[in-house]
């Protein structure tokens, strides 16, 4: 009689469900079973090992990943295939034209000729770790060959690196297009799971800046005065708007009469339709902000001015409608607003910011008067008051100075408040107790 532990290991019979295990030709083991596959379907999958019981608990892990309700990939192309896929039939629709022309370059420079050649289904979390800490170290002109297409070559074509790295800010982009690819891929239920969530990126730090100081923001606006753009100066360092919401503003976003300024469009050059008007940047974007009483004066005379232009122009004018404009009324390109920007700095000797920095001060200069957050929010169009506090919002030495002022006083005993002797006509600060 035979007994089941005298059967060869190959023949044994296993449960319904459990798949079939049995030794190849070859020499390894191969097992067998059904699990579940997108579409709510079923698909008989193979997997191989050594021993048997390494075939076996491959196939075990699969059974039970099945079990729980999460389909096998059926990823079985290249992820510089699928990247390319998402890239052309996804985010393209997604992705402002501006955006996915960084993401393409994003892809064509670092991820299809880094990872491209990686099975999108056998990926790791350990594959894009390796990868992203050599891209971090390695010099972007022995990497993508930049000297040797040099006249002079003046790095690795002479022996001598010359270091260039890439920046940590665009190390998180990187990592950020990388997760946005593999994650339509697990919503298309191609792969199991984003491996490149399990990636940690430390957080680039932002650039740091000083906004614009009272006196500085004086200065600024004393130099602006008289010349072309005043009115498009004033309005940004007064109102915070960005650069293309500035130069989209047409004249019938403006009512002069009540003080106000509707901010429906943002203008920018994109590589298909070239300098174009295009929708804000967020839906809370899309606002109406009050205009200070010097923007309206400075608007009414710019007014003026361009009605002067247009008739000197005559058939040369061209009726665009923005308030900004060229002498001959077409639009401003932002880089050519950034070389006069950059000139009036120069000329007035002051010292070097960029343009979205009256943005930033506007921000400050507001928090400073003891304006809220939530009006601050409003002005400048952000979507949540938590950009407005952490990105915009630098509180300078003095804000911090009567913070900490006021919380001595508050930690001294009433005693020494009601001894304690002071000049002037007001009386102190603390005068009374905190409880």
């Amino acid at each position: 009689m035979t007994t089941p532990r005298d059967t060869p290991a190959s023949r044994r019979s296993r449960a319904s469900g459990d798949g079939t295990v049995y030794q190849r030709k070859d020499g390894r083991w191969e097992a067998a079973g059904y699990v579940l596959a997108p579409g709510d379907t079923r698909k008989r999958i193979r997997v191989y090992g050594t021993t048997r019981k390494e075939a076996l608990a491959k196939l075990t892990e699969k059974i039970a990943t099945s079990n729980r309700g999460v389909p096998v990939p059926t990823a079985q192309g290249s992820l510089a295939a699928n990247l390319t896929y998402w890239l052309e039939a996804v985010a393209v629709h997604q992705l402002r034209e501006n955006t996915h022309t960084r993401y393409t370059a994003c892809m064509n420079r670092h991820l299809i000729p880094g990872l491209g050649k990686k099975k999108l289904a056998k990926l790791s979390a350990k594959d894009v770790r390796t990868w992203l800490n050599q891209l971090r170290t390695t010099c972007q002109c022995c990497a993508r060959g930049l000297d040797a297409a040099r006249t002079q070559p003046r790095c690795c074509a002479i022996g001598t690196c010359c270091g260039k790295r890439l920046s940590p800010l665009t190390l998180a982009c990187i990592h950020s297009v990388l997760k946005s690819a593999l994650e339509h891929a697990v919503r298309e239920e191609e792969i199991p799971r984003n491996v490149a969530r399990n990636v940690r990126m430390g957080t680039p730090r932002p650039r740091r800046f000083e906004p614009l100081t009272v006196d500085e923001a004086r200065d600024l606006l004393a130099a602006v005065r008289g010349h072309r753009p005043q009115a498009l100066f004033e309005l940004a360092l007064r109102t915070g708007l960005r650069k293309g919401e500035l130069l989209g503003v047409r004249w019938e976003d403006l009512d002069l009469t009540g003080g106000t300024a509707s901010v429906r469009r943002t203008l920018q050059r994109t590589n298909s339709s070239g300098l174009t008007a295009l929708p804000t940047k967020t839906q809370s974007s899309e606002r109406r902000i009050a205009l200070p009483g010097e923007c309206l004066h400075s608007l009414r005379d710019h007014r003026d001015q361009q009605a002067r232009e247009r008739d000197t122009a005559g058939k040369m004018w061209s009726d665009s409608g923005y308030v900004f404009t060229r002498p001959d009324g077409s639009p401003i390109e932002g880089a050519t607003l950034t070389r006069h920007f950059n000139a009036l700095l120069r000329r007035a000797r002051h010292r070097h910011i960029w343009f979205h920095d009256l943005r930033y001060s506007a921000a400050t200069l507001l928090l400073e008067q003891g304006v809220e957050l939530v009006v601050i929010k409003e002005l400048l169009g952000h979507a949540h008051i938590g950009v407005t506090a952490t990105v915009y919002a630098h509180v300078r030495l003095r804000l911090q100075r009567d913070a900490i002022d006021l919380l001595g006083c508050a930690l001294r005993s009433p005693t020494e408040i009601v001894g304690e002797l002071y000049d002037g006509d007001e009386p102190p600060l603390c005068a009374t107790p905190v409880r």
